[in-house]
């Protein structure tokens, strides 16, 4: 939150002793209602303020972050239980950044994190398809029917998940390292699925997202993006509608895939 007359000196409408003048002049509207207090305080990511009826905005600097997120943090900005989260592993910015669709407490792997709403919108809406790549470590081998099954797609209790694609990697002990791509994101559902064919799973690690890849990036760190991943988020940004933009909306409770 943030005084009213700071926020249009920071817009680059007037000093903040001529935004108190508009103010006074009954010139200046948020969220539809002339205000006149001088005191007034907003939230410049969720009120619209328009002076003499025209909307105003600041162009807001966007930033990006890759985290290979460990397992034991919960993927929520905050957590009422103060137990441990993922932005204790985000290096402090003068934005403020949002992780962009959720992993599991005992899932690792990529995780992004970002103020710009419409990429976050890009990557997690069901609509746009986006492929996640996951490495399962599951409790035997799956066989060729199992294989199939995941491939074609199967059925759970909120319904029947979409075609996936299954491979082998390698099996260590007994035990299969499988890669499963989604496009989709149920809750807990690579974990779901692998057991609804008799494979409990062991460790999941999320290894690409869309355009992203986690590569050799160590776990617990994080690295800001390139300039050829923010350009390839960006093509995905063309995919959001104008009005489907706005803010990140970030649940305090983790997902689970």
């Amino acid at each position: 939150m943030e005084r009213l007359n700071k926020f249009l000196a920071q817009a680059g409408i007037a000093s903040r002793r001529q935004a108190d003048r508009l103010i006074e002049a009954g010139k200046v509207s948020v969220n539809g209602l002339i205000c006149s207090n001088l005191g007034v305080q907003i939230d410049p990511e969720q009120d619209r303020v328009r002076v003499e009826g025209k909307l105003v905005e600041i162009k807001q600097a966007y930033e990006y972050w890759l985290l290979n997120k460990p397992p034991g943090y919960l993927t929520t900005v905050n957590d009422p239980f103060r137990r441990a989260t993922v932005m204790e592993l985000i290096p402090k910015t003068t934005v403020r950044l949002y992780p962009v669709g959720r992993l599991d407490l005992d899932t690792s792997g990529l995780l992004l994190f970002t103020n710009d709403g419409e990429v976050a919108l890009a990557l997690t809406h069901p609509r746009h398809l986006v492929e996640k790549i996951y490495l399962a470590k599951v409790l035997g081998v799956p066989n060729q029917n199992a294989v199939r099954d995941l491939e074609n797609g199967i059925i759970l209790s909120d319904g029947a998940t979409s075609p996936a694609k299954i491979a082998i990697e390698k099996v260590e002990n007994g035990n299969a390292i499988v890669r499963i791509i989604l496009r989709e994101g149920r809750k807990r559902q690579v974990k779901r699925m692998l057991q609804a064919v008799g494979h409990l799973v062991l460790e999941l690690k999320r290894i690409a997202m869309g355009p992203l890849v986690l590569g050799d990036l160590k776990e617990g760190v994080a690295r800001q993006l390139n300039p050829t991943e923010i350009g390839n988020l960006l093509e995905l940004k063309k995919l959001v509608p104008k009005e489907g933009a706005g803010i990140i909306n970030v649940s305090k409770s983790t997902d689970s895939i």
